[in-house]
């Protein structure tokens, strides 16, 4: 059985991969312009060989392929796969199908950074104009940290139940922080709110540069720990009972959890229901064992965010939605589809 399973999520993967590529060059090639698939590729090939400009390709053409939409489009992969392997892992640790980074606070944390750089006017001397950005992720980080120092002089064993609960309250207080800072200042208060309903419009290779090695090492080192993790989706008590330290484990998924959705959420803003529609479609079409569950999470989170920038992009002409109502549009029934199936099970 178990090598059936195997099977199919290898073949899932082979599948994923090309399935990734073919959608991120429709995303690339998409838009107010529209650039034909194999003109996108050979620019793709052109610029990063240093060669001349294929014959029939304008330079203008080269320009919007390389310098804003495939930024762009690998920004939303790696956000996506990051919110996607993070929501893996805060499922599997809590034994919620229906938790997320989301749950511990960590959105609203990075909003309180964010509302802080941009309303207060406070800048991050090792960070420059990633100001925003790294205090959005410290915030998010930080939010997980104090959630669990706070479960840990609660209960030792650092109980999902309680975990959930502490999030929760982090996450309205936080909501609450955010709204009096950004309320200190009207115009800002419009960029804020625009931030947070998600956008990758005039992101450049920076913050590219900034996600994939934050994207790359966290899921490595979530990877790592693959093993423990299919312990503990099965309950504390059953990780303890073959060895394995259920808090001390926690704490460190968390705290990868925590960088990978702060990072992204610092870059990205508030886009919700990936890190949840993702892990769900994995367990149910491939495995539930995460040495494969992890990277389909990625692949598929990865390339559903993409696909929703590009509706974002696409759905109204002239017109930009903001990412989180796209992804929310979808992931709202979903949500609804999962908690009312467990009900009639448990039932």
């Amino acid at each position: 059985m178990k090598n059936k399973q195997d099977k199919k999520a290898l073949a899932g993967i082979a599948f994923l991969i090309p399935a990734a590529v073919v959608i991120a060059a429709i995303g690339v090639s998409a838009g107010s312009v529209a650039i034909s698939p194999i003109d996108t590729v050979r620019v793709i090939f052109a610029s990063l060989f240093g060669r001349s400009l294929p014959d029939g390709i304008a330079e203008a053409t080269a320009t919007i392929i390389w310098n804003l939409r495939l930024p762009r489009v690998a920004l939303a992969f790696l956000t996506g796969a990051a919110m996607s392997v993070g929501g893996a892992v805060t499922q599997s640790v809590l034994h919620n199908p229906l938790a997320s980074p989301y749950t511990l606070g960590v959105s609203s944390g990075a909003s309180v950074g964010a509302a802080i750089v941009t309303v207060l006017g406070v800048s991050l001397p090792f960070a420059g104009r990633w100001s925003l950005a790294a205090a959005g992720t410290l915030f998010g980080v930080l939010t997980v940290i104090i959630c669990i120092s706070l479960c840990l002089r609660i209960d030792k064993n650092l109980s999902s139940n309680t975990i959930v609960l502490l999030g929760m309250v982090l996450s309205l207080f936080l909501s609450a922080v955010f709204t009096f800072i950004s309320g200190l200042d009207r115009d800002k208060m419009t960029m804020l709110i625009r931030w947070q309903q998600g956008s990758f419009a005039s992101k450049g290779y920076e913050a590219v540069e900034v996600m994939l090695p934050v994207t790359v090492i966290g899921i490595a080192a979530v990877m790592v720990f693959s093993r423990e993790l299919d312990i503990l989706s099965f309950g504390d008590e059953q990780a303890m009972s073959v060895g394995v330290s259920a808090a001390k484990i926690k704490w460190l998924l968390l705290a990868f959890t925590a960088v990978l959705t702060g990072t992204a959420v610092s870059f990205a803003g508030v886009i919700g229901f990936i890190d949840l529609i993702a892990p769900h479609v994995a367990r149910r079409l491939f495995s539930p064992r995460h040495r494969y569950l992890i990277p389909i999470s990625a692949l598929m989170g990865g390339s559903f965010m993409v696909i929703a920038d590009l509706a974002a992009r696409m759905l109204i002409p002239s017109t930009e939605l903001p990412v989180g109502a796209v992804t929310a549009f979808i992931g709202a029934p979903f949500f609804a589809a999962v908690y009312f199936s467990r009900r009639r099970q448990s039932a």
